[in-house]
């Protein structure tokens, strides 16, 4: 089980970071992905980062505002998010891959029930 957690409200240029923390899992085994879903819209990449932490991706909308990092001690996958702009405001989902990363939605294996973010001008 993933459990996403640490949306809130926030204004613009304001910073979050978001947790994904394994239950049952050992995350370690896993690589893992950031992905948030927009009212009305499709649910989309923002970052994944490979199972040693060696190799991290990142969506163009967050690349230099956003990183992506895991402490596989804690079981943890965290989301770190600077600058923040309107457009941000989604609902972030964390999910895990058995083998290799990557950026396709539909490639994860398991989904966390996702966390609230709400970035105002």
């Amino acid at each position: 089980q993933l459990q996403a957690s640490g949306g809130g409200l926030v204004q613009a240029g304001g910073s979050l970071r978001l947790s994904c923390a394994a239950s049952g899992r050992t995350v370690s085994n896993y690589a893992m992905g950031w992905f948030r879903q927009a009212p009305g819209k499709e649910r989309e990449f923002v970052t994944a980062i490979s199972r040693s932490g060696g190799s991290t991706y990142y969506a163009d909308s967050v690349k230099g505002r956003f990183t992506i990092s895991r402490d596989n001690a804690k079981n943890t996958v965290y989301l770190q998010m600077n600058s923040l702009k309107p457009e941000d405001t989604a609902v972030y989902f964390c999910a895990a891959r058995l083998v290799a990363v990557t950026i396709i939605k539909d490639d994860y294996d398991y989904w966390g029930q996702g966390t609230l973010v709400t970035v105002s001008s």
